[in-house]
């Protein structure tokens, strides 16, 4: 699953330096200032003989984010946060709001054929 949706990209609309934090935290939903703040301890460490070349690396080859996704409301910007953290438990939330909208929509059916006795017959005849 290789959407446009569920690419990392950076963001440079939201950016400070390179746009990789603000694209690190859209991707994952994370607060960006959590991502900022763990960038920063990261290069104040040891370890920022790893970190600060990895952000280099990954603001020269990560792909600016395209602007048609900045217009996409929180709602769907959450939506597609889930399914890049967890695809399957967003297959199965989505598998049952479905089962959900059938249970439902045969409960009106349900009703609906119940209360009108010549739908009833009508449907009995085609059977």
């Amino acid at each position: 699953m290789n959407t446009p949706r569920t690419t990392l990209y950076r963001d440079k609309q939201n950016a400070k330096l390179l746009g990789v934090c603000s694209g690190i935290a859209d991707y994952t939903g994370i607060s960006i200032f959590w991502v900022r703040l763990m960038c920063i301890i990261s290069w104040l460490t040891p370890v920022a003989t790893v970190t600060i070349p990895a952000y280099i690396l990954m603001g020269l080859l990560l792909n600016k984010k395209p602007p048609h996704l900045y217009a996409a409301d929180t709602k769907e910007t959450e939506y597609w946060q889930g399914v890049r953290q967890n695809p399957k438990r967003t297959a199965r939330e989505i598998r049952a709001r479905m089962k959900d909208v059938d249970r439902r929509l045969a409960e009106v059916e349900s009703f609906y054929v119940n209360s009108n006795p010549l739908l009833t017959r009508e449907i009995e005849q085609l059977r």
